[in-house]
């Protein structure tokens, strides 16, 4: 990743100690709770790495809790998220692992609630910022520095031209996007990051394309959900 600006280097403004352990972990947990669309009833959360070895003395639990709760990296009530999370009956488990993974700062996310469920791979790099790795079983790439579509569709022609032509019309610029499929004429999940965030009307008319399942929107910068 390339860092754009010094802030993207000493990190947002957070509640520490860590902009990698805290903040990225914040921000990987809210990913995790936006991509699922709802608040969970159960979130089992996989450390790997260092990660693993200090997520209690950094308060990396904490911080993916609190994120998970949709709360901001400054948000005060970091510190009582775990107690929070009970409050609304949300059943949180902590699993460190001892097989390596890609980055040091490695967590798996699996959430729970309402009928849906999500498994989100993720790493914190620095600076409170964060790289997704895997959604589901898709592996995809993207940061969450912008408002982010994850679109799940059947593999047919023409699908990710009729999503480009809803963004035009809408008059979003596409900065990223990326496809995976799991097979041939299967599932696939589509990545778009757009330096606007879609309108609601936009995201529906996606939802209503033919061979489209689902539509969520990750937008870390948003303030809409409360715990």
């Amino acid at each position: 990743m390339r860092f754009k600006d010094v802030f993207s280097i000493i990190g947002p403004s957070m509640i520490g100690p860590s902009s990698s352990h805290t903040a990225g972990a914040v921000r990987l947990g809210r990913c995790a709770r936006q991509a699922l669309g709802t608040m969970p009833a159960e979130a089992d959360i996989r450390f790997y790495g260092s990660f693993a070895d200090t997520y209690v003395g950094h308060g990396t639990d904490l911080a993916i809790v609190a994120g998970i709760l949709d709360l901001d990296t400054d948000d005060a009530r970091i510190r009582q998220s775990i107690k929070l999370a009970g409050k609304q009956g949300i059943d949180v488990r902590f699993i460190p692992m001892t097989r390596p993974a890609a980055h040091p700062n490695t967590a798996s996310i699996t959430l729970r609630g309402e009928g849906k469920s999500i498994v989100m791979t993720g790493c914190s790099i620095g600076g409170g910022n964060i790289e997704i790795m895997n959604i589901n079983g898709f592996d995809v790439k993207f940061t969450a520095v912008y408002p982010t579509l994850l679109i799940y569709h059947k593999d047919r022609p023409g699908m990710v031209a009729e999503i480009s032509d809803i963004a035009r019309q809408a008059g979003i610029n596409i900065s990223y996007m990326e496809v995976d499929r799991k097979m041939r004429n299967g599932e696939v999940l589509t990545v778009i990051e757009s330096d606007e965030r879609l309108h609601p009307d936009a995201k529906q008319r996606i939802e209503e394309l033919a061979d489209v399942s689902e539509v969520s929107l990750i937008d870390l910068m948003s303030k809409e959900v409360k715990p």
